[in-house]
């Protein structure tokens, strides 16, 4: 099991107050290629999301599995790992906003699809499953990254696109 802690600069001296999330994301593989979203500026991430209050992980993860990809029959396996990103919130400069992001291996079950269910910001961003291999993933979130302001995410997601290429859960 991997942990990983990305942390930006700020002061650690200031009582700040956190603003705390909970994410859950899926790893899921079939045969050489994982099932990722990929958004309009072209980079992949996990399908995956927040926790929900009262919510378990395995029910978050089946929802936003549904949600984001449209599958409907998966089975949640074991956590794998966990990546925390602690930074200055982006909408509220005097607190620190803290993710903590557990990754779960996935099985899709049956081929069975309904139409994804997106949020207002996925559908701006143009949220499309796709399966596709680990290194052309990798690729491309990291031309990104050298080309665009990216999204936050790319950093967290290639760091466990990188792990899965090296491991054998691939």
């Amino acid at each position: 099991m991997f942990y990983k802690l990305f942390k930006d600069e700020y002061d650690t001296q200031a009582e700040m107050k956190v603003n705390y999330r909970e994410a859950v994301r899926a790893v899921i593989l079939s045969q050489d290629k994982i099932l990722l979203v990929q958004n309009n500026k072209g980079d992949y991430k996990f399908p995956g999301g927040g926790v929900e209050k009262n919510e378990s992980h395995v029910d978050a993860l089946i929802r936003e599995i549904a949600e984001e990809t449209g599958y409907v029959d998966c089975e949640v396996g074991q956590q794998i790992g966990v990546v925390v990103e602690s930074h200055i919130d982006e909408f509220d400069s005097n607190a620190i906003f803290q993710m903590k992001s557990y990754y779960y291996e996935c099985t899709i079950r049956t081929p069975k699809k309904a139409d994804q269910l997106l949020d207002g910001y996925e559908l701006d961003l143009g949220f499309t499953p796709v399966w596709v291999t680990i290194g052309e993933a990798i690729e491309e979130n990291d031309k990104l990254c050298a080309e665009l302001e990216h999204n936050g995410w790319i950093r967290r997601e290639n760091y466990v696109l990188e792990l899965l290429k090296k491991s054998a859960l691939r």
